[in-house]
């Protein structure tokens, strides 16, 4: 599935995606070959970063010499490097890309490499927003009608109850911006439906939620959610912290991968089956589509002075055409907007909230 292509508003130009050829799995090759699909298909402003002269060649190689943009990088992030990236790569495709967006050349980044190293090296030069506690890793799962966000994917392995509602903020922005979502409904991650369950994080986050509830912009939030109801689509946000959320969202692959294999065997058990396989290939075809994580472009990390799409490390072409898509509508859709509206929200919250608590502990004592 596709995200909605958003056409940027009158008299603004298109965004300018700054894009990581060094980093994934099949870099620069695959990279290089989606940038390409990205402006030739669906016309979007492209930048590769990485080295020129490997660049040069595979662009030239793919009848597209000359007609996408090249920033040199000498230096390019391993896919096996974390959180220390940033200082031990200062000149890498990751940070330059960083670079261009902090000089307003581009508008936002897409690499798929490093997940730890892209998240440790956005986050020191790109900065968070004003009044942004800690930027969230947001993914999408394959839910019905729209996708259903998840976050914290993994960004942030300890958390604060302050933190996860500005994360549910940030989810509903990215629900509205990618999806088209109006009113995106919220669920906190916990162990069980009813209220008050969970641990002392799930309890308190989930009051502070009702609370941010009745403030504008307003935050729909349906109270809890379990691991059973991911696939579920009975929210839009799936709020948690980056260690439960990295879990969960690893046990959600992994059953999907499970299941679709599963059902590959059971499709080439017999020749009856393999006839019924055969006729039902458009349908199968579509469902194995709709799981594949490359559908949706990749993992976003939310909150920084920029837009910044992770693809999967294993992209091929089209998943890289499908994340420079994904930037493009977002940056497009207004969420660095929304993100600073909401975060504003949030706070002003929050010191109500807590000074409402305060006033009520004073009256008892």
């Amino acid at each position: 599935m596709s995200t909605p292509q958003a056409a940027a508003p009158a008299g603004r130009p298109e965004p300018v995606i700054a894009l990581d050829a060094m980093g994934g799995d099949h870099a620069p090759d695959e990279i290089v070959k989606g940038a390409v699909l990205a402006v030739r298909e669906r016309g979007l402003r492209v930048v590769l970063v990485g080295r020129r002269p490997e660049i040069a060649r595979l662009l030239a190689q793919e009848g597209a010499a000359g007609a996408i943009p090249i920033a040199h990088a000498e230096d390019a992030l391993a896919m096996h490097e974390g959180a220390l990236a940033s200082w031990r790569r200062p000149r890498s495709s990751v940070a330059v890309a960083c670079k261009l967006i902090r000089q307003g050349e581009a508008a936002a980044l897409v690499s798929a490499g490093s997940t730890g190293g892209v998240v440790a090296t956005s986050t020191v030069r790109l900065r968070t927003q004003p009044g942004v506690l800690r930027p969230a890793l947001a993914v999408a799962l394959p839910t019905r009608p729209t996708p259903t966000v998840l976050l914290d994917a993994g960004a942030n392995a300890d958390a604060k109850p302050e933190m996860l509602v500005q994360f549910a903020h940030l989810g509903a922005a990215y629900a509205n911006s990618a999806f088209g979502v109006a009113h995106p409904r919220v669920g906190m991650l916990t162990i069980g439906s009813e209220p008050g369950k969970g641990n002392r994080l799930a309890r308190k986050t989930a009051e502070l939620l009702a609370a941010t509830s009745a403030q504008a912009p307003r935050l729909d939030f349906r109270g809890n959610v379990e691991g059973h109801d991911l696939l579920a689509g009975e929210v839009d946000v799936v709020v948690t912290d980056g260690f439960t959320g990295n879990v969960a969202l690893k046990s959600v692959e992994g059953a999907v991968r499970f299941t679709l294999s599963s059902v590959t065997e059971a499709l080439s058990s017999s020749t009856m089956a393999k006839a019924g396989a055969l006729l039902q290939r458009g349908a199968l075809r579509s469902l194995r589509g709709r799981f594949d994580s490359e559908t949706y472009g990749g993992g976003v990390l939310l909150g920084l002075n920029g837009t910044v799409v992770i693809a999967h490390g294993a992209s091929h072409a089209p998943a890289v055409e499908r994340a420079c898509q994904l930037a493009h509508d977002l940056t497009t859709g207004g969420i660095a907007d929304q993100v600073r509206t909401r975060v504003q929200a949030t706070a002003r919250t929050t010191w109500l909230h807590r000074r409402g608590q305060a006033e009520e502990q004073a009256g008892r004592a």
